[in-house]
């Protein structure tokens, strides 16, 4: 059995798709920043690292052999901590290679935004991704960007699309910049579409993006959720100043528990 099975109360997402060291200098983006920044988060509290991997030009990467090296070095660095990974198009991959990414893989657990796994309205395609998932013991979180998309789901459920065996969400508040601003009040328009679905037995999770990411996240583990935290989402602590690294974002997380 994987040991992403049931998510973790803290999950550290460090680097995303889209940032880089102009950002942040202290975002990792090489294999052995990578580890040892999960190292750190590891030792601060988070449970596991949502990793995404960067190509030899800082572009976002789906390789099944580049995520493989990465599985192989944080087994020898840390082994405590299980890595999942992301099937995220990130403006670089469509539908048809984001699927073929567990073709080739299998790690102990993967994200998957429900828009873009089913964004070629290939249903044949998009049920055996995530039935394949299921057979080997990989459970898929589902990431979905609005209350609406908990209904969109429970469509896919019913289709049979989507198995239940391990049904694992995460909702992201807010948007990077520009976009709108995360408010921990929006959590209830969730809680209330997975009552109105049928689904509050289901294992959640949330991100948000900015400076409110901290009150957000202290909103989901009140009302039973758990969290991903990390410079995917935000670089900022609570007082609103600069988080010096993702583990003192990690570590203020902890300390909600």
């Amino acid at each position: 059995m994987s040991r992403l099975s049931i998510l973790p109360r803290i999950m550290v997402a460090p680097n995303g798709a889209r940032r880089g060291k102009a950002d942040h200098a202290a975002l990792p983006v090489t294999l052995d920043e990578i580890t040892a920044t999960a190292r750190a988060c590891h030792a601060a509290g988070a449970g596991s690292i949502h990793a995404h991997l960067r190509d030899e030009r800082g572009r976002h990467l789906l390789d099944a052999g580049a995520y493989r090296e990465l599985i192989d070095e944080m087994a020898r660095a840390v082994p405590e901590m299980p890595v999942q990974i992301t099937t995220e198009a990130g403006g670089r991959y469509g539908p048809a290679e984001q699927r073929a990414l567990l073709d080739a893989l299998t790690p102990e657990g993967a994200s998957a935004a429900l828009r873009e796994i089913l964004g070629d309205d290939d249903r044949a395609a998009a049920q055996r991704f995530y039935h394949t998932a299921a057979e080997m013991g990989v459970p898929v979180q589902h990431i979905l960007y609005e209350p609406a998309e908990i209904e969109w789901l429970a469509t896919e459920i019913a289709a049979g699309t989507v198995p239940t065996s391990t049904l694992q969400l995460l909702f992201a508040l807010g948007r990077y910049e520009g976009g709108p601003p995360s408010d921990p009040a929006a959590l209830r328009a969730w809680l209330d579409a997975l009552t109105a679905q049928g689904l509050v037995g289901a294992d959640w999770a949330l991100c948000a993006f900015g400076p409110a990411e901290t009150a957000c996240l202290a909103a989901a583990l009140e009302a039973g959720g758990k969290a991903r935290v990390g410079f995917e989402n935000s670089f900022f602590n609570a007082d609103g100043g600069l988080a010096r690294d993702n583990a003192e974002r990690v570590s203020e997380i902890a300390a909600l528990l």
